[in-house]
């Protein structure tokens, strides 16, 4: 008499993804009902928050300097005459 083991490894992981259309929604759905996968966030990001808060400290200070100059030469150069 022998007897067999079986051993399952449970792989889980977190990934992002960008829905394209109504069908992967739904696919996906489906995929959670049979216990494939679980989606963690169905709600859309805040849609009252601005963007300066979201994207809030995302450039070193120093980058923003040296921007804010470029878009100032950039500035200068469409208001100057050129006829």
């Amino acid at each position: 008499m022998a007897f067999y083991c079986v051993y399952y490894i449970t792989y889980m992981t977190t990934a992002t993804i960008e829905i394209k259309n109504s069908i992967a929604l739904d696919l996906l759905q489906h995929l959670e009902n049979i216990g494939m996968l679980r989606m963690l966030n169905t709600k859309p990001a805040i849609a009252g928050q601005k963007l300066s808060e979201k994207f809030a400290g995302s450039i070193s200070k120093e980058n923003v300097s040296k921007m804010q100059k470029e878009l100032s030469n950039m500035r200068n150069e469409w208001e100057r005459d050129t006829f």
